[in-house]
């Protein structure tokens, strides 16, 4: 995957609690193969009317957040079902990072191995940052994930935590393939080394 190192981008905030997986990407689109574009099944239905047509109110629709690299949501983003497909349609999309005071379980993680930065702050700090957003002259964001800190139009900065691991991760552009391919020279001779000892274990072609 993509290494995530440091984004400056146009943050789009997305005042609306408990955002489902189904909302993100509708069920009707979870058959699509990943090679296809996912970003255009995002927000599906939250971003078109009911004549199917992109409605202006929606966020994402307007000029000024149409090249959002950086979503700021409210509590329990991403919940509902475990779809992986959500988050293909984020970073299909263009969003590298979401920030919001908490996030659904499995969502959370499978950003993490996806190279999407999901980003916990306490809700009184996403609220500053929605009002930075409202009051600036400009909506970009600049999220350093080396430093761990988050940089707003109005001079503003905030720290944000993560886990070490999943940082290191996310700066090496590591996915769980990644992982096991790094030790992939120990993997072989571990292999070499049962076959020599347990004979009896070899396949048989």
């Amino acid at each position: 995957m993509e290494a995530f190192r440091k984004l400056a981008s146009i943050a789009a905030p997305i005042q609306v609690a408990n955002i489902d997986t189904d909302q993100i990407i509708p069920a009707r689109f979870l058959k699509t193969p990943r090679s296809t574009d996912h970003g255009q099944f995002l927000f599906h239905d939250m971003r078109r009317g009911k004549d199917g047509n992109l409605s202006e109110e929606f966020i994402l629709n307007q000029k000024e957040f149409k090249t959002s690299g950086i979503l700021v949501a409210d509590n329990n983003f991403g919940c509902g079902s475990s779809r992986e497909s959500a988050v293909y349609a984020l970073h299909d999309a263009g969003i590298k990072c979401v920030i919001a005071p908490s996030f659904g379980d499995i969502f959370y993680t499978n950003s993490l191995k996806n190279g999407l930065l999901p980003i916990k702050l306490d809700r009184s700090i996403v609220q500053a940052i929605w009002k930075a957003l409202a009051s600036a002259n400009s909506s970009e964001v600049e999220v350093d994930l080396e430093n761990q800190t988050i940089h707003l139009p109005n001079g503003s900065t905030y720290d944000f935590e993560i886990d070490p691991f999943r940082k290191q991760c996310l700066l090496e552009g590591l996915d769980d393939i990644d992982l096991t391919l790094k030790y992939q020279e120990s993997i072989e001779q571990h292999e070499l080394s049962e076959e020599t000892n347990y004979p009896w274990t070899r396949s048989i072609d």
